[in-house]
């Protein structure tokens, strides 16, 4: 098995013995086919993006997604979609039809995981047909929460958990804070604001599971930076 993915053959409790057994799906060991299926197709359409103002390959963001997803015990469900959340997102960024998103993700990872990854999707135009603005895209988002699955809204916290904590890291790196902050349209107020937001809405939705509290534990330490 290559270094760089050592860890998918490992089960959850081996990589982070801290978890309580009952958390972690007894079926779910970090490895399948499915999963190696996802990374590849997302390695080949993320090949030439960075993560913002960094030079680490988009693809880490992913990954990490799934990382944590497999950290609280989610079924392999859930960690393929941890993988594809970006690919869907750029997707409908710009401009495929529903059609098009079913031939070319539907028909290789299911109508099913595709309709997951589209409730934890910004979309541009809601169901009247009316394109929204850069407010209103996050508005009608969390929203939409309360139509998603569990599974789907575990893959919105942990791709937020790992957001927020990437931005954490860059701050506490640098002496210049705001070439961190400058990389959002939102700047400072707006991103730590949407982070908990988020946190927020979760649990108004009734999810409440430990990724929510790390979340809006990282939202809270966004806005003392």
């Amino acid at each position: 098995m290559g270094s760089k993915s050592w860890w998918l053959g490992l089960p959850a409790r081996r990589m982070f013995p801290s978890l309580p057994d009952s958390s972690v799906a007894p079926s779910m060991t970090g490895y399948s086919d499915r999963i190696n299926h996802a990374f590849a197709y997302a390695a080949k359409h993320h090949d030439q993006q960075v993560r913002k103002g960094t030079r680490l390959p988009y693809l880490t963001h992913p990954a990490n997604v799934a990382v944590i997803l497999t950290r609280y015990g989610c079924g392999e469900d859930a960690v393929v979609a941890g993988i594809l959340h970006d690919v869907v997102a750029d997707c409908v960024r710009d401009g495929w039809t529903r059609e098009t998103l079913d031939e070319r993700i539907g028909t290789k990872f299911g109508n099913s995981m595709l309709a997951m990854l589209l409730f934890v999707t910004e979309r541009r135009i809601d169901d009247d047909g009316v394109e929204l603005s850069a407010d209103d895209r996050k508005d009608d988002y969390l929203e939409r929460l309360s139509l998603a699955g569990e599974e789907a809204l575990w893959v919105c916290a942990a791709d937020k958990v790992h957001n927020a904590n990437s931005i954490l890291s860059d701050l506490r790196r640098t002496s210049f804070p705001e070439t961190v902050w400058g990389r959002f349209s939102a700047g400072r107020d707006g991103t730590v604001r949407q982070y908990a937001r988020v946190s927020e809405r979760l649990r108004e939705i009734g999810f409440t599971a430990p990724i929510v509290d790390e979340l809006a534990h990282a939202a809270a330490e966004l806005g003392r930076m």
